[in-house]
């Protein structure tokens, strides 16, 4: 965005230690500075200083005394630049009186540092049924972090227009709330601050709340200060106090019959929430909702705990704690499989889902066509022939093994609160033909715009060339919801719809007049036809109750299956990914195109999590992974040899009540890329039985090189875990 009139920059004078008590604040040195306006904290919010991300208002936007984690916001310093601002931020003196942090999930527990918000979910006599149970088993999965890293920072501009009033322009994700959390902060009303969003550098669910830290302190020093402000932050900063996906640990317990089929689940889910809860508690929710994958367990209980530290606070990333309690499930799987000594596909297929079985959450299972999707990627990607050269290759290969993977996913498409299941757009049309339309849906490289001009042109049956989308706007598309749960495309397209129903009815006099569009709109305007429509949408029959566990949670369920193949090389714990095949069922497709991309893009960040990305910390809760320099995400050499996209073929989607039946993309592949993780645990297997090591391995999550190097199990791994117990590392890094 061009640099507005007298726009000053602001840099946020942050916290750097994890947990201490602010003993004083010098500011002298930074505010005489040449080139510095201002500096603002605590003491100049007008309104409230209290806010929070999702549940409660549990965090500060310029914190007061207590310091609850590195990258708080104690105060802005606003400056003529951006080099300015930041220098006479870092000019800041604090001294602090440092107290003990808690940094990881272990440290959490047993310091009892939870949050308020456990959650249980049951589903028959889990006791009952374990006590009959043939064969019964325990573990425990972990799953760690993963960071945004969208290619825009947080980044927000905040303009002050005079008579209160306060004009925001940011890459949120969320525009609603961004503004009701700045009218609070200045002590306004809604109606005096609007928040605009032409489009985002990538989001994934970290530009969903987090942002508004950014937008607050600004909008302060711009309400006192009477002029523009600019922030965009550097990405270390961003890294450092934006959080990231939550870190996971699974324990569990299950139980089979003489038949090895599944009888009863009993786990416990851990989530490293960092200092606030945000959007955790919702995540663990979600968490519990997805633990069956694709699964009958028939008898369930699961349990999720929040787990307070001394981090940045996690959110919302996609797939929204899915991706890591589908892990813990799917490595359950295979690690029975390994103690029965069953083939892990043959245990998988033997436990599906039936159609028209209910979940554990008890919602039927309609449409469901997972079994038959799977048996079609089977037959497309020729499994059974690669399965038998993979076992060949390993033969032959001392050194590099081969493995390959076949995993399922369902993903529950709905906020699971009702009232967010909600959306609204605006639609004008001008006497030349043209129109303009405006929804509440934020576009991210997600597409999402092109499939709304789609859905208006063809409600209107127009060409898409007539029609201009512009940015998300509070004053114009009210009390919006955000662009998150792969929702969007749902809520805002049925919202498009209605305005153009509305147009069509009010219109359908002068298209019975078989007239041209132009002919239309300049005949229905002379005779003075409205030709704007507010159009509305709510999901209908939604509403699920813990305390009966009874209700529909979801509107429908995405569901797809994967295969993954991969070389190991065991001395180095390198891995390339020979070949990827997806299969998915996406409905009737708005835009194949885009969702074929959606499927790439998921996929590539889904095997990012669980291969190459590692966060890690130091003991006093500084974040090590600062930057693309310590932390990996997948470059171009991760991207499969060869990858193809499918659809699910013959089936039907009569229940379906979605936008032209289509389904949600953004965040069900994504677990999909796991695929690739179980394919090198494929592979290890296979080198391990050579070295002696029969029956079920740990193999961490993320599987970076290290850790696939040291489950290979040769003499070299083996006499270097003499040095280093099983679980800890010979350095002071660790993950939470």
């Amino acid at each position: 965005m061009p640099k507005l009139h007298r726009e000053l920059y602001g840099a946020l004078v942050l916290t750097t230690r994890a947990h201490a008590k602010i003993v004083s604040v010098d500011t002298s040195a930074a505010v005489a500075h040449p080139g510095v306006r201002g500096y603002y904290d605590h003491r100049d919010v007008p309104g409230t200083n209290e806010w929070g991300g999702g549940i409660v208002n549990d965090e500060l936007m310029f914190i007061v005394d207590t310091v609850h984690c590195i990258g708080q916001t104690i105060g802005i310093i606003v400056a003529d630049t951006q080099a300015i601002a930041q220098e006479a931020a870092r000019m800041v003196k604090v001294e602090y009186q440092d107290l003990p942090p808690i940094v990881t999930i272990d440290e959490a527990i047993a310091a009892n540092s939870f949050f308020p918000f456990t959650r249980t979910l049951v589903k028959g006599d889990v006791d009952a049924a374990f006590a009959t149970c043939a064969k019964t088993f325990e573990g425990e999965t972990r799953v760690g972090g993963q960071e945004h890293f969208y290619l825009e920072t947080q980044a927000v501009v905040v303009n002050y227009k005079g008579e209160g009033e306060m004009e925001i322009f940011a890459s949120t994700q969320n525009p609603n709330d961004a503004m009701l959390r700045v009218a609070a902060v200045l002590g306004v009303n809604a109606h005096k601050v609007t928040c605009k969003v032409k489009r985002l550098g990538g989001g994934f669910g970290g530009k969903e709340t987090r942002t508004i830290q950014l937008i607050g302190a600004l909008a302060v020093a711009a309400h006192h200060s009477k002029r523009p402000m600019r922030c965009m932050l550097d990405r270390n900063e961003d890294m450092t106090l934006s959080g990231q996906r939550n870190p996971f640990k699974g324990k569990w317990k299950v139980g089979l019959d003489e038949n090895n089929k599944l009888v009863a689940v009993d786990a416990q889910l851990y989530l490293n929430s960092g200092f606030s809860a945000d959007l955790t508690p919702a995540v663990m929710e979600r968490s519990i909702f997805q633990f069956d994958s694709v699964y009958n367990f028939h008898n369930v209980r699961i349990s999720g705990y929040c787990c307070r530290t001394n981090l940045a606070t996690n959110t919302a990333f996609r797939g929204f704690g899915s991706p890591q309690s589908n892990l813990i499930t799917e490595d359950m799987l295979n690690q029975v499989a390994e103690q029965i000594n069953m083939p892990v596909d043959e245990f998988r297929v033997m436990n599906f889902y039936k159609p028209g079985e209910l979940t554990h959450h008890n919602q039927e299972l309609v449409d469901w066509h997972l079994p038959k999707g799977y048996q079609q990627l089977k037959e497309k990607a020729n499994y059974d022939a690669r399965l038998e050269a993979v076992k060949e290759f390993n033969k032959l290969s001392k050194w590099r093994k081969r493995g390959i993977a076949f995993i399922p996913t369902k993903y529950g498409i709905a906020f699971a609160i009702p009232h967010l299941n909600q959306g609204g757009a605006l639609i004008h049309i001008y006497h030349d033909g043209s129109v303009l339309l405006s929804h509440g849906g934020v576009e991210m490289g997600q597409g999402l715009h092109t499939k709304m001009m789609q859905v208006c042109a063809e409600g209107l049956q127009i060409p898409m060339d007539l029609i201009h989308t512009v940015d998300v706007s509070t004053d114009r598309v009210a009390n919006t919801t955000s662009t998150a749960a792969s929702a969007s495309s749902d809520i805002n397209g049925m919202a498009i719809k209605d305005a153009c129903d509305q147009l069509n009815e009010r219109l359908a006099p002068y298209r019975a007049k078989g007239l041209s569009w132009v002919e239309i709109v300049h005949q229905a305007y002379f005779d003075r036809v409205n030709l704007s429509a507010n159009g509305f949408c709510k999901i209908p029959d939604l509403g699920y109750d813990w305390e009966t566990n009874s209700g529909q949670l979801f509107c429908y369920f995405t569901m797809g299956t994967a295969i993954s193949e991969v070389e190991v090389d065991l001395l180095t714990g390198t891995h390339s990914v020979l070949r990827a095949d997806v299969n998915m069922d996406l409905g009737r497709s708005i835009n194949p195109a885009i969702d074929i991309g959606q499927i790439e893009g998921a996929f590539m960040q889904g095997m990012g999590l669980t291969t190459t990305e590692e966060p890690l910390w130091f003991p006093d809760g500084r974040l090590f992974t600062q930057g693309p320099g310590a932390y990996k995400i997948p470059g171009f050499r991760c991207i499969p040899q060869e990858m193809n996209i499918s659809f699910f073929e013959d089936v039907t989607h009569d229940s379906i009540k979605s936008i032209y039946k289509s389904k949600g993309v953004g965040e069900p592949p994504l677990y999909l890329g796991s695929s690739v993780y179980f394919a090198i645990r494929d592979a290890l297997r296979y080198a391990r039985k050579e070295n002696g090591h029969e029956g079920p391995f740990s193999l961490p999550i993320p599987a970076t090189p290290e850790r696939i190097r040291m489950a290979v199990g040769d003499a070299i791994a083996e006499s270097s875990k003499l040095v280093a117990k099983p679980g800890e590392r010979p350095w002071i890094l660790q993950s939470c």
